[in-house]
């Protein structure tokens, strides 16, 4: 291969993105496992709750957000992928509220079958991100693999004070989704080659762009639970939140942003095995409406990579905060609220 010839670096994987994570069914059954961990009063965000983040307070005012994100290519391009892998991982940080500090890269790469450029571009892509996101790289680990993936270690910082857990929403806070669904599908139709250019690019734009700007615009407002959209689809994150705040969540099927095309390409059968999982994993916590078909349902399971912050903020300001988001150039939509009905549960309307 020389330089001048483009990579396909998606018909390296198997799957791609936040797609390849390992399943909700089996990732809880494997956790449910693991011994007690010892009380530590410091820890104030852990595995409890299936959040975003670990916070570890340091002082009454000043808490570590600690994560890390990695995944095989989610497009073909190296410099994207690293900007989209990037912004993945650092988006967990915004979740929380946070400031990110510092990255590691963690690097798996078949050197001897892929050209070192290849590498070196999506650890460039990767770069510009994490300085557009004000975060300073101080190192990182690779290791030779067949399959490539890519992702960072993530460190910030917050206020004790000012984290937004996914537990914590409270009946008649309205919910806001800041960046639309569907990418699962349309990466998967990527792989398939059933994309045009432009719609590439739209789609790499959405998993690109940073929850900077939303976590910022967010800030001031009394947000009562946040979480990012990932690989277990709009309806597994928002279960997370369900079940962590002990509150019903409504969310209306027709106000949920959804990118060109998905529902065309889903209804031609292209709909990835984490999207059905993620279905799968949902039964007994959702409940449909009869109107809303089989590829309805899958689109809001649909496994999500670098997706937008689902914010339950308090309803009085609830229309104030999704202005704010769009005068910011944020794609926010007010999807729906929390409810005293049914604690645990969504019910799509």
């Amino acid at each position: 291969m020389t330089l001048q010839e483009p990579v396909k670096l998606t018909s390296y994987s198997t799957k791609g993105g936040c797609g390849c994570k390992i399943g909700p069914a089996d990732l809880s059954q494997v956790i449910r496992s693991l011994p007690a961990a010892v009380p530590d009063p410091n820890l104030l965000v852990g595995l409890d709750t299936s959040d975003d983040a670990g916070v570890y307070k340091l002082s009454d005012d000043l808490a570590l957000v600690q994560t890390v994100d990695f995944f095989t290519p989610i497009v073909d391009d190296p410099y994207d992928f690293g900007q989209v892998a990037a912004a993945n991982a650092i988006s967990d940080i915004y979740a929380m509220g946070g400031r990110p500090l510092t990255v590691l890269n963690i690097v798996a790469f078949p050197i001897s079958k892929l050209d070192k450029q290849v590498l070196a571009d999506i650890l460039r892509g990767a770069g510009d991100k994490v300085k557009e996101a004000g975060a300073t790289l101080v190192g990182g680990h690779s290791i030779d693999d067949n399959e490539p993936k890519f992702g960072l270690a993530v460190t910030g910082l917050i206020h004790p004070d000012k984290i937004r857990a996914n537990a914590g929403a409270k009946p008649g806070d309205k919910l806001i989704l800041t960046k639309p669904i569907g990418v699962g599908i349309l990466t998967t139709s990527i792989k398939r080659d059933k994309l045009s250019p432009e719609e590439i690019k739209r789609v790499t734009q959405v998993m690109a762009t940073l929850n900077k700007t939303a976590a910022e615009t967010m800030e001031p407002y009394e947000v009562h639970a946040c979480t990012d959209v990932t690989g277990f689809g709009l309806l597994g994150h928002a279960s997370e939140v369900a079940k962590g705040s002990g509150v019903g969540l409504r969310i209306r099927q027709a106000d949920v942003p959804v990118l060109p095309r998905v529902r065309e390409l889903a209804e031609e059968g292209i709909v990835p095995g984490g999207t059905k999982n993620n279905f799968a994993h949902l039964q007994g916590s959702v409940t449909f409406p009869e109107t809303l078909d089989q590829v309805g349902q899958w689109i809001l399971c649909d496994a999500v990579t670098s997706g937008g912050l689902l914010i339950s903020v308090a309803g009085d300001q609830g229309d104030a905060l999704l202005a704010d988001l769009r005068k910011a150039g944020v794609e926010a939509s007010l999807i729906g609220e929390a409810t005293a009905e049914h604690p645990g549960h969504i019910v799509v309307e």
